[in-house]
C-alpha cells in the first residue's frame, strides 16, 4: 500500500487527559489546571517577595551611612571605600600597648586613631547595635567594640558578626580605655573601637580543627578524641592536630614555642661566636654511608644511590685537619631509627660544634665550654623569653627549671650515676648503656641531691661510643682479650633526666683511628667508600680535638615540659609521618 493510501495514524491520547463531550479530542484534566495555577501563583509571589527584598536591600544599602567602611577586600586588597592613594601605616599591637602602657590619651572621647591587621579570634552580636571582636596579633589579643552611631550602621555591626574565626582583617579604631580590665585579652587596659572593618581573608566557617582546641593540652598518650569532661569542649589529640598543623601552629602557645626555639639557636651562636667559633654548612647528601652505616635513609641520586646524613660529625673533624679550628653548625640530620616515642623524630635540627684541645690531655676544657654554653642559653631562655616561657607553661604545667651556679653543674662520672641508681635499688649493669627509665631515674637522683636539672655524665664505657671516640688511657688496653674494655673520654649533657647532647674527645691519629675501626664492637673498614676520605684527612695530620652535637628540639622540649619532641617542630617526621 503506498504511503497516500495508509490508514490514517491513531491519535495518542494522555493518561491525564479526559474526553471531552461529544467525543472530541480530549484535554487537561481540571486537576491538572488547577495545579498549574497554584504553581503559577507561587511562582508570582516568590518572585513579588524577592522583588520585594531587592528593594529593601537596596534602600538599605543606600541608607547605609557605613556601606564604604567595611566588605571584603578583593585579591589585590581593594575596596570602593578605600582610595587608592590611602596608604595609612599599619602599627603592631604590641607597640600600641607599650605606647599607651599611660591610658589618659585613651581616655579622651576622640582617643587616638590606629589601623592594624590581626586574625578574628571571635566575634559575639550583643545586640542589633553591639557586636565584640577579640583579635590576635602574633602574642597579643585586644577587645575590639562595634557600636552602632550616626556614622556607624547596624549593617556594619551585623558584618562584624559574621566573620568567620581565623579570617583576616584589617581595622581602623580608636584605641579607648574600657570601663574595666579586659580578663580575656591579653592586653586588658586597652579596647579598639572600630570605625572601619574590611576582610583580607576570609576563612572557611568549618575548620577541621578550632584554634581554641588546640590551645589546650594534648592528652595522654594513645586518649581517643572525647569530650572534655568540665567544659565539653573536644580533647584533640596529637595526631589531629598535626594532620592539620598550620591551623594548629597559630595557637599561642605554639607561637611562643617556635619563638624559643629560634631563641635557642640565636644563644648557641652568640655563645660561640664570641668564642671564636666559624659556622659551616656540611652536606646532608653521602655517597655512601658513613659512621658504621646503620640507620641511614638512602635516596635516589641520578640513577645512583645517596645517603642523607646522621650528622655533621666526619665533616666537622676533617675540617678540623684542614685548620678550621673551632667550627659550629645548625643544620638538619637524619636518623633512620624506627622508633615511634615522644622523644625521637627521624628528621631533627642538630646544633653541632668541634674544636681544638689546646692540651691534648684533657679534654674537660671542651666539657667546661659547653657547660657554660649551655648556662648561657638557659640564662639566656629566662631573661630574653620569659613571656614566651610563662604562656606555654600556663598549658603544660612544669616546675621551673632549675639551674646551678656557674662552674658548679654537676659532673658525675658514669660509674659515679651507676653506684647512685644502685644505692636507690636499680638494677643496672657496671658497663651498660643506660636505658631511658634509668637516665630519668639518675635525673631525678641528682636535682634531689645536688638541685638542679641540668648536669653531666662523664667517662662513658668505651664499648657504647662510637669507633671515632677517644679511650680513656687510663684503662684502655688493661684486658688484653676485649679492645673496647674500659671507659672513654665521652659524656653526655642532660635536662630532667633526659639526653640532650652527646660528644667526646675524637681519635686525631690516623693508624690508631683505623686500630680502633677494626677493633670496634661494630667493626668498620677504613676503606669503605663512606670513610675512606675521613680516615684520610688524619694522615695530614690533625690537632687533638672534641666537641658534641645538642638536639634542638629535646632541649625547647625538656625546658618547657611539652609532653613530646612533636610539639617542637614544625612540621614532624617520625616513621610514620611525612605530611603535611
Amino acid at each position: 500500500m503506498s504511503e497516500n493510501n495508509a490508514p490514517p495514524a491513531e491519535k495518542v491520547v494522555p493518561l491525564t487527559e479526559e474526553p471531552k463531550e461529544g467525543g472530541g479530542e480530549k484535554g487537561p484534566s481540571k486537576g491538572a489546571l488547577k495545579k498549574a495555577q497554584k504553581e503559577k501563583e507561587k511562582a508570582e509571589k516568590a518572585a513579588a517577595r524577592k522583588a520585594a527584598e531587592d528593594a529593601q536591600k537596596k534602600q538599605a544599602e543606600a541608607n547605609d551611612v557605613s556601606k564604604n567602611d567595611y566588605g571584603e577586600l578583593d585579591p589585590f586588597g581593594r575596596h570602593p571605600g578605600i582610595p587608592s592613594n590611602d596608604k595609612v601605616p599599619r602599627v603592631k599591637l604590641a607597640a600600641v600597648a607599650e605606647q599607651f602602657q599611660d591610658t589618659t590619651h585613651a581616655e579622651e572621647n576622640d582617643g587616638p586613631h590606629v589601623v592594624f591587621t590581626a586574625t578574628v579570634a571571635n566575634s559575639r552580636g550583643q545586640s542589633a547595635k553591639l557586636a565584640f571582636m577579640e583579635l590576635e596579633q602574633e602574642y597579643n589579643t585586644i577587645q575590639a567594640v562595634v557600636a552602632a552611631s550616626d556614622t556607624l550602621s547596624r549593617q556594619m555591626v551585623k558584618f562584624s558578626t559574621s566573620i568567620p574565626s581565623q579570617s583576616r582583617v584589617v581595622v581602623h579604631a580608636v584605641i579607648k580605655k574600657p570601663k574595666e580590665p579586659v580578663k580575656s585579652t591579653t592586653i586588658q587596659n586597652l579596647e579598639a573601637h572600630i570605625k572601619k572593618l574590611y576582610i583580607v581573608c576570609k576563612a572557611d566557617a568549618q575548620l577541621p580543627l578550632q584554634v581554641a582546641d588546640a590551645e589546650r593540652p594534648i592528652p595522654v598518650e594513645g586518649e581517643e578524641e572525647q569530650k572534655g569532661e568540665d567544659d565539653g569542649r573536644p580533647i584533640v589529640t596529637l595526631n589531629t592536630r598535626l594532620n592539620n598543623r598550620t591551623i594548629d601552629l597559630r595557637a599561642r602557645h605554639n607561637q611562643a614555642i617556635f619563638g624559643i626555639k629560634a631563641g635557642v639557636a640565636e644563644l648557641f651562636r652568640e655563645f660561640l661566636k664570641t668564642h671564636a667559633f666559624k659556622e659551616i654548612q656540611s652536606p646532608a647528601l653521602l655517597g655512601a654511608p658513613s659512621e658504621g652505616g646503620a640507620n641511614v635513609f638512602e635516596v635516589s641520586y641520578f640513577g645512583g644511590k645517596a645517603y642523607l646524613a646522621q650528622s655533621p660529625q666526619l665533616y666537622k673533624q676533617m675540617l678540623i685537619t684542614s685548620n678550621f679550628l673551632r667550627v659550629m653548625e645548625v643544620g638538619p640530620v637524619f636518623r633512620a631509627e624506627n622508633s615511634n616515642t615522644a622523644r625521637h623524630l627521624t628528621e631533627f635540627t642538630g646544633l653541632d660544634m668541634e674544636m681544638e684541645l689546646l692540651d691534648e690531655t684533657n679534654y674537660h676544657e671542651v666539657v667546661s665550654l659547653l657547660e657554660n654554653l649551655m648556662l648561657y642559653i638557659f640564662n639566656g631562655l629566662r631573661t630574653r623569653y620569659s613571656k614566651e616561657t610563662d604562656l606555654v607553661r600556663s598549658i603544660y604545667h612544669v616546675e621551673d627549671f632549675k639551674l646551678p651556679e656557674a662552674g658548679k653543674v654537676p659532673r658525675l662520672t658514669f660509674a659515679e650515676g651507676i653506684a647512685m641508681l644502685k644505692e636507690d635499688g636499680v638494677d643496672v649493669g657496671e658497663m651498660d648503656d643506660l636505658s631511658t627509665p634509668d637516665e630519668k631515674r639518675l635525673g631525678a637522683l641528682v636535682l634531689k641531691k645536688y638541685g638542679s636539672d641540668f648536669y653531666v655524665l662523664d667517662k662513658y664505657p668505651l664499648a657504647v661510643r662510637p669507633f671515632y671516640t677517644m679511650p680513656d688511657p687510663a684503662t684502655y688496653g688493661q684486658d688484653a682479650s676485649n679492645p673496647n674494655a674500659g671507659y672513654s673520654n665521652s659524656y653526655d649533657f642532660f635536662m630532667r633526666g633526659q639526653e640532650i647532647m652527646s660528644g667526646a674527645q675524637r681519635i686525631h691519629q690516623a693508624a690508631f683511628l683505623e686500630k680502633r675501626m677494626r677493633e670496634h664492637v661494630s667493626p668498620v673498614d677504613p676503606n669503605n667508600p663512606g670513610l675512606k676520605d675521613y680516615v684520610s684527612a688524619f694522615k695530614a695530620g690533625c690537632n687533638a680535638h672534641a666537641g658534641g652535637g645538642i638536639g634542638l628540639e629535646r632541649i625547647v622540649m625538656l625546658w618547657l615540659g611539652l609532653p613530646n619532641v612533636r610539639l617542637a617542630s614544625l612540621f614532624p617526621r617520625d616513621p610514620t609521618r611525612l605530611a603535611p
